[in-house]
This record gives structure tokens, sequence and C-alpha cells, in this order.
């Protein structure tokens, strides 16, 4: 099968390779999917997982990518709950290889079904950032209607999540970005926009939660207008700043089938617009990851034509 690998750390996506690499087999528990579009996330090639396994042994040459959509081809001995021909998406394990190939083993507990009326494409887009968004909001910061949120990079692919889930949810929501960001924010649902380059992120105002992508700085002043028992929600690490009357949680995002049904569902009703910022075929696909354009949304390949 054909598949991008990656070997030396310091080179980043310019280290990345397209090459011919065995079809992966199903060990128990597994499926193997063969992979019809993969969602890809830069900051993975920085990632301790990418490179060496859960004992911190080495692992390269890895297969990057942990989103996908595709279809159910082989099934290891003890997998329930899925079956051959059966379209699914999920969240690839980060410690194994990964979705920018033809074919992947995973555990069949990392797939959700995926509806025959949404897209391959649209279904790979969705399971890091929906998901990231939703535990986000509904497990860590436990969101309840008629809060407000400040969404850190709401054009982004996390951050349009975020906005659309909070408003859905009965939040208000004040988004945040660059100044070529806020119509895209805005048209995702955000209430208002603040410009991190030109406004006062201050005016802001008292907030029950902060969803932070970006951290440093930026945090810290962010945390300081958390309302009393509100919550700052971090993805990128341990939090450096806490509300002075609330908490602080940093998270990495874990599959959960149910919650896949519950932001695939949303999409098929048409509460929830996926963020799809730049598409390319998996033997384009790392000029795509070394191009030097500016784009929100996420990345994703398309595997198969």
């Amino acid at each position: 099968m054909k598949a991008i690998i990656v070997t030396n750390q310091s080179a980043g996506t310019a280290g990345m390779t397209l090459v011919e690499r065995p079809k992966p087999q199903a060990a128990i528990n597994d499926v193997v999917v063969q992979v019809h579009a993969s969602g890809f996330v830069p900051t993975e090639l920085e990632w301790p997982s990418t490179w060496t396994d859960r004992r911190d042994q080495a692992r390269t040459p890895s297969i990057p990518g942990h989103e996908l959509a595709g279809v159910v081809v082989a099934l290891g001995y003890g997998t329930t709950g899925l079956s051959v021909g059966q379209r699914v998406f999920g969240l690839a394990d980060w410690y194994r290889d990964g979705t920018l190939a033809e074919y992947i083993a995973m555990e069949a507990r990392n797939l959700a079904p995926l509806p025959g009326d949404v897209d391959f494409m649209v279904g790979a887009s969705l399971p890091i950032s929906g998901l990231t968004a939703w535990q986000g909001l509904f497990q860590h910061g436990r969101l309840q209607a008629g809060q407000s949120v400040l969404a850190h990079g709401a054009a982004g692919a996390v951050g349009s999540m975020v906005t659309q889930l909070a408003r859905e949810a009965g939040a208000y929501v004040i988004g945040t970005g660059r100044a070529a960001d806020r119509q895209k924010a805005l048209d995702f649902g955000a209430n208002e926009f603040i410009d991190l380059e030109n406004d006062a992120l201050e005016d802001v105002g008292g907030v029950d939660l902060v969803f932070d992508v970006i951290g440093g700085d930026i945090q810290k002043r962010s945390a300081a207008l958390i309302r009393a028992g509100g919550t700052l929600v971090t993805v990128v690490g341990p939090a450096e700043a806490r509300p002075a009357d609330g908490l602080a949680v940093d998270f990495v995002v874990e599959s959960d089938r149910a919650q896949l049904s519950e932001i695939v569902q949303r999409v098929r009703d048409g509460r929830l617009r996926t963020n799809i910022g730049k598409v390319s075929a998996l033997n384009e696909a790392v000029a795509t990851f070394n191009a030097s354009e500016r784009h929100t949304g996420k990345t994703v390949i398309r595997v198969r034509p």
C-alpha cells in the first residue's frame, strides 16, 4: 500500500515521504480499514507519540495522521460491534501507525458508523476537532445554557466546532483570531469577534469559560477574565495560568464512539458545519503540507479517488 512516513523529527513536514509499505494485519480486537479520507494536524509531528511507543522506544519510520473515514475490510479475532463493508470514521491510536495510508489497522472501539449520506471527506474532518470541542465544552468545561464562552481561534478547525456546539447549547460566544478571520468566525456563529492583534482582549469583560488553543500570554490574560466558578480549558499542555476563583483544565482528546455519533448526527441535520480548509490527494499531500500559504480549517487528504 501507499503511505506517508516520517523518520526525522527535526525535519518537520519537510521530512515526510510517500512510500510503499506492507498492508497491515488485524490484531485481536482490531479492524483493518480501507482509508478513503484522512485528516491531518501538523502539530502532531511535535508529539512524542509520533516518534516513540508507550515504552519510550523509537518507532520510526512511522505513519502520521489520526483521523479517518473509510470502509472496514477485515476483522481481528474477537472484534465485535463492526462488520466487513461497513462505513466508519474515527480517531486512531496516538502510538500506532496512522491514517495517511491506504489501509490502517486500529481498535474497533475507536471507530463509529459513518452514515451513508455523509461524505468520507466530511467524516475525516470531524474526529479530532469535533471530539476536542465536545469534551472541552461539556466534559471538562461543564458548559450550561446562558453562560459565555471565549473561543480562541474561532475560525480554525477546533475553534469553529467550539463556537457551533457552544451556541447550540445556549451559550454566548466571543470568538478571537486575526483580523482576516473575523467574518469566518461570525459565519460559524460567534456572537462577536475580538481581533487579537488590534483589539483589547480585556474589553470582553467577564466570561464563564475560556477555550484556549494558543497558550502563552493570551492564555494568561484570558484566565484573568474568568468569573468566579468558571473554567479555563486548554489543549496546549498544562495551564500556565489559573482563574482566581475557578478551574484550569488541560486535556488530551480521547476517542468516544457515542460522542462521534452525536457529532455526525448534528452534521446530518444541519446543526453543525465542517471547516475544511485544504484538500489534497495522497500523492500530493507532502507538497500540500509544505506549502507556504496560510489557511484556516482542517487539512483533509483524499486517499481514494
